[in-house]
């Protein structure tokens, strides 16, 4: 018998905020997390400007002594995943060998890596860390997560690029589905604004160059020139229906379909034809049972890239019909930037908050309308509408697509 899955908890930092309710209410007033980048000296570099999370103290989450052992990417992990737990109260209620965790990354420990071949360079092999490995990679964000909570069910690290942590939820939410565990702290983490980092994506012309924040990053915007790199952590525990009523957990939402696809095309850019991503949409809500008359928000990709928007409007119009004319769409990048490897789960989070407020957050910087992109964008300003249904799209390097789609819960 399948299981009913709902979201419990919410953690994440972001470039708005280095926990949910700053986020979101700065989401919902429209504001800009885009500015000048401070973590590197950028007089070489071809960018100027990214997203990044500002003022975060690993040490509110994590002891002195272990901070010196977890990269960047690690303790943003933790710290999202430390406010998931303890905003959802089921530490303790849940048995370790049915607690799982499923933390994504599209990049893993890429400060870690800069900093150790800049020491082999200069010093030689003698020089590099003991801490190196463990620290770099991927997989050891959901690691530490499960030591941390002695979480001993499924556990894995998912890296599909952009749409890592979307398809860190859609698998959570399947393992929990078909019973093979009760509750999985689900996302994704990324912490990747750094001089190669930033070169590489740069270099390989997905990045927008201007260096103002205010015109840099125009989701579906007729003048919108490249992707503004974020930084991050979201991460949500996802927990069987029946296990939560029974320990009076509260309700954001319910998680009630998941599409995984491949463009199967190209490495960087999308098919034209966007039957990838619209193929992942049908999959998600027709295991979601979506009535035709449901009203709906869409949490759109949405990278401010010229090839993606475009894209992605037409794969919303395939799956759709008319359907995709009448839905309320967003694109929150216009305010985080790309986050990467935890941008879909942050997107869920937000389609679960706009279900449970009826509010939309708006696609700020929108000016100038593209007939290729000719769907409502909720532009500039956030918009009070009753929602019944939420989907979320991200699109990943390599072709991989994920959608999920949400359900108001309504007790």
């Amino acid at each position: 018998m399948e299981k009913r899955v709902v979201i419990t908890g919410i953690g994440a930092l972001t470039p708005l905020g280095n926990d949910i309710p700053t986020s979101w209410e700065n989401l919902i007033a429209g504001k800009n997390g885009i500015a000048k980048i401070t973590k590197f000296d950028t007089s070489n570099s071809k960018v100027n400007i990214a997203a990044e999370v500002k003022g975060f103290d690993p040490l509110q989450y994590i002891e002195k002594a272990q901070v010196r052992k977890l990269d960047r990417f690690t303790q943003y992990a933790i710290a999202a995943s430390a406010q998931a737990m303890q905003d959802s109260g089921i530490e303790g209620k849940v048995k370790p060998e049915r607690l799982g965790v499923y933390i994504g990354t599209g990049v893993g420990g890429m400060d870690t890596f800069v900093e150790e071949v800049t020491k082999l360079l200069n010093k030689g092999p003698k020089g590099i860390s003991p801490f190196f490995i463990t620290k770099m990679i991927t997989n050891i964000a959901s690691g530490n997560v499960a030591i941390r909570y002695n979480a001993k069910g499924p556990s894995m690290c998912v890296v599909t690029a952009c749409a890592t942590s979307a398809h860190a939820v859609g698998e959570a939410f399947r393992a929990i589905k078909h019973g093979y565990a009760d509750a999985i702290l689900a996302g994704g983490t990324e912490a990747t604004i750094n001089e190669m980092a930033t070169a590489g994506f740069a270099n390989c012309m997905a990045l927008c160059t201007s260096n103002d924040p205010e015109t840099a990053c125009t989701p579906f915007d007729k003048r919108r020139s490249g992707f503004v790199m974020g930084e991050g952590s979201a991460v949500m525990v996802l927990e069987e229906y029946e296990h939560a009523i029974a320990r009076g957990a509260k309700i954001y939402a319910e998680l009630v379909g998941y599409g995984n696809t491949n463009d199967a095309h190209h490495v960087t850019a999308p098919d034209p034809e966007a039957d990838g991503p619209a193929n992942a949409i049908r999959l998600a809500i027709a295991e979601a049972q979506m009535p035709e008359d449901a009203s709906l928000y869409i949490n759109a990709h949405g990278t401010s890239t010229p090839l993606n928007d475009k894209t992605e409007t037409l794969a919303f119009k395939k799956a759709l019909g008319q359907k995709a004319y009448e839905a309320v769409i967003s694109s929150t990048k216009s305010m985080t930037g790309h986050m990467l490897g935890a941008t879909g789960a942050f997107e869920a989070i937000v389609c679960a908050l706009a279900l449970q407020n009826s509010i939309v957050p708006p696609t700020i910087h929108y000016q100038e309308p593209d007939p290729d992109c000719d769907l409502d964008y909720t532009p500039n300003t956030a918009r009070k509408v009753d929602l019944d249904y939420a989907l979320s799209t991200n699109l990943g390097f390599g072709g991989h697509n994920a959608c999920l789609v949400l359900k108001k819960y309504k007790g």
